[in-house]
């Protein structure tokens, strides 16, 4: 693995933006990246030409997917990447660690999102209990640490997988400062959606299912 951290070419990351985004509008993708707005629409739409991607709008909501041609090709191109930086035993090693706290964000998730009780084992969590939400904020703390030493490591690999602890960590902030939504909600940069972001990034670049094994 090389010591410097190459940056990846802003036509991989614009097509890679739609893959960890799943679907998004075209400021978005660009901001994902800090990529420039006019140039992310170019190469989206270059990226459309090829198949890669497709464009869809309905009610007031616009946004970009990507096809089936444009996973394998993202994905293809990821490979080129890992394998032209020497980094993929370094990232499926780092995958490996990330799978058992991966369990752990699930599971602190789904209890921000029910609350079982005597009768009801699938109540929702009506946030009346602060030991309740105290300690599954206290565990989404302890992933917070645990993932910043697996964000250095791969952003030593690639310089596009650096933030997501950032972004964990202020999202985290936020819900301990009373705005819960930030726990999991999926239109924001919660502490939810960024996990998922970069569990989308590790098995893209490897070129796993979600459920695999790395």
């Amino acid at each position: 693995m090389t010591h410097a951290s190459p940056h990846s070419p802003p036509d991989l990351l614009a097509l890679h933006a739609v893959r960890i985004r799943g679907f998004a509008g075209t400021s978005e993708l660009a901001h994902r990246y800090g990529l420039d707005p006019a140039e992310t629409k170019e190469l989206l739409h270059d990226a459309e030409a090829y198949g890669w991607v497709q464009h869809t709008a309905f009610a007031d909501t616009e946004g970009w997917s990507l096809t089936e041609r444009g996973r394998a090709e993202n994905e293809r191109r990821l490979a080129a990447e890992l394998a032209g930086v020497g980094g993929a035993e370094e990232v499926r090693a780092v995958y490996r660690e990330f799978l058992p706290l991966n369990a752990l964000l699930l599971r602190a998730c789904t209890d921000w999102q029910l609350r079982p009780t005597a009768g009801d084992r699938l109540a929702t969590n009506d946030h009346s209990d602060p030991a309740w939400d105290a300690r599954i904020l206290a565990d989404l703390t302890g992933l917070a640490h645990a993932l910043t030493p697996l964000t250095d490591r791969l952003g030593r690999v690639l310089t596009r997988f650096r933030g997501y602890d950032t972004r964990f960590g202020a999202a985290l902030t936020r819900a301990r400062d009373g705005e819960g939504g930030w726990v999991d909600r999926t239109d924001v940069d919660s502490c939810h959606r960024v996990w998922f972001e970069l569990h989308e990034d590790l098995i893209a670049t490897l070129g796993l299912a979600r459920h695999a094994e790395p």
